[in-house]
């Protein structure tokens, strides 16, 4: 069966004529709010590239080293992939803030089995651990209707209890070989930058040229609408969710091959729970779901990371940090709405 559900027009075609007669034509060039988020974003980024380089150079330094450039990559893969899956969950109109405790839970989960000899073994577990979680949070928020918020928060809360009843520190060893993962590097670019964007692809691709997109973007523009025309809203909430967790498993694996064993803090430290939702808001995804994608989500991440790095060359310390993230995280949100404003009248 089939979801009737509105495809907009293209980019570079516009409907014209009177509203009895309209035929496609040639879009007029279009002004600076009809931007894109996603263009909004880069052209964002690429702002704050060139005021970064010049408040280092002013400063004595340069942003645009390749060892600068590197680092940006290896500080964004983690973040970027746990963000890939929180994008999947928002678009379905719900989101996850129990990636950072099954972040560390899959990176003990992963060193311990791996230290045991079997690395494979160890990335099945993660795998099943997470796809559990997953599970979990999806059935809790579609069969007991517990806003997502809460339920995610609460499976959280349980994946700490167990984390801290089970492990005082670091444990297990990951060996050399599955270290590569978080060092390696193909020319300029690290193993781990071309493991997210393969997640990226991924998700790309589900959301673009799936049935399972189609539904995604349904089920959170409006999931009445989506349940009337036929799409299975629970299911792809559940199988969202159990993808989401899926990329926290991977970026806790990620983070087991850099630190070389599991840590129990390391998700939290990371703070990639609401870290991963400010990339996804950066990124103009909506909050309310229906609107954004991987795309813009990958320009947020990155955009952070640029940010970080500007301020550890220009040793700005780690309040002022934060002050600058907020506003940069408020102004975006407030300029994607004001923007959407516009587009309705």
């Amino acid at each position: 069966m089939t979801d009737n559900l509105h495809t907009p027009a293209p980019e570079g075609v516009a409907l014209t004529g009177s509203p009895g007669d309209r035929k496609v034509g040639r879009a007029r060039p279009r002004p600076w709010s009809d931007l894109g988020s996603t263009q909004v974003v880069y052209l964002a980024l690429l702002a704050t590239i060139v005021v970064g380089w010049i408040l280092v150079a002013i400063d004595g330094g340069n942003l645009l080293t390749l060892e600068t450039v590197v680092g940006v990559q290896q500080r964004s893969a983690a973040l970027g992939i746990v963000a890939v899956g929180q994008t999947l969950a928002i678009l379905a109109g719900s989101l996850d803030l129990s990636v950072a405790y099954l972040i560390s839970l899959s990176s003990l989960v992963a060193a311990e089995i791996m230290e045991a000899g079997s690395v494979p073994g160890a990335i099945t577990a993660v795998i099943a651990v997470s796809a559990l979680v997953g599970l979990v949070n999806g059935v809790v928020i579609t069969k007991l209707k517990v806003h997502a918020f809460i339920a995610t928060l609460g499976v959280a809360l349980i994946i700490k209890g167990v984390v801290d009843h089970l492990y005082d520190g670091p444990a297990g060893r990951v060996p050399e070989s599955f270290q590569h993962l978080g060092y390696d590097r193909v020319g300029p670019v690290p193993v781990s930058a071309l493991l997210w964007a393969a997640v990226a692809v991924a998700a790309w691709f589900l959301l673009s040229r799936t049935r399972y997109g189609y539904r995604v973007y349904a089920v959170g523009g409006d999931p009445d609408v989506a349940r009337l025309s036929g799409v299975r809203t629970d299911r792809v909430v559940i199988v969202t969710h159990i993808l989401c967790s899926l990329c926290a498993g991977i970026a806790g694996l990620l983070l087991a091959s850099r630190l070389g064993a599991g840590a129990p803090t390391v998700g939290i430290d990371g703070g990639y729970d609401l870290e991963s939702i400010a990339a996804v808001v950066l990124g103009g995804t909506a909050l309310a779901g229906g609107r954004g994608g991987v795309a813009g989500t990958v320009g947020g991440v990155l955009l952070l990371a640029v940010l970080d790095s500007v301020f550890n060359q220009l040793e700005v310390n780690s309040f002022f940090k934060d002050v600058v993230r907020g506003v940069v995280i408020v102004a975006a949100v407030a300029v994607y709405a004001r923007r959407a404003g516009r587009k309705r009248l």
